[in-house]
């Protein structure tokens, strides 16, 4: 985030590699179906390729059916700006998935 990788990408896109973030193994690896993960996010198929294919364009993610692999996050050429860093909460309490991806979202545009 930091670095801007997912500047831009739309919210099915950022759901998509939420998803494959939480259940990827050590190496990246996610063994969902795209059944499943179209089933949890609430995507139908073409929405979920669209998501997917937003995803492997970036550089974020690799395909190959039946595997995701969440690759690892190269740093952006020195002379791109920082994206700003998100203040902790200060309240302690725990942050739903969904406001902080809105937030993220808010603070790319």
């Amino acid at each position: 985030m930091r670095d801007r990788h997912i500047r831009g990408r739309s919210p099915e896109a950022l759901a998509l590699y939420l998803l494959l973030c939480t259940v990827a193994d050590a190496r990246g690896l996610s063994y969902y179906s795209d059944a499943s993960a179209g089933d949890l996010l609430g995507l139908d198929a073409a929405r979920l390729r669209a998501a997917r294919a937003e995803l492997a364009g970036a550089g974020l993610i690799a395909w190959q059916r039946p595997f995701y692999q969440v690759l690892s996050l190269e740093p952006p050429p020195p002379h791109a700006v920082p994206a700003p860093i998100l203040p902790a909460p200060r309240s302690g309490g725990v942050r739903r998935a969904g406001d902080i991806l809105r937030t993220l979202i808010e603070q790319a545009s």
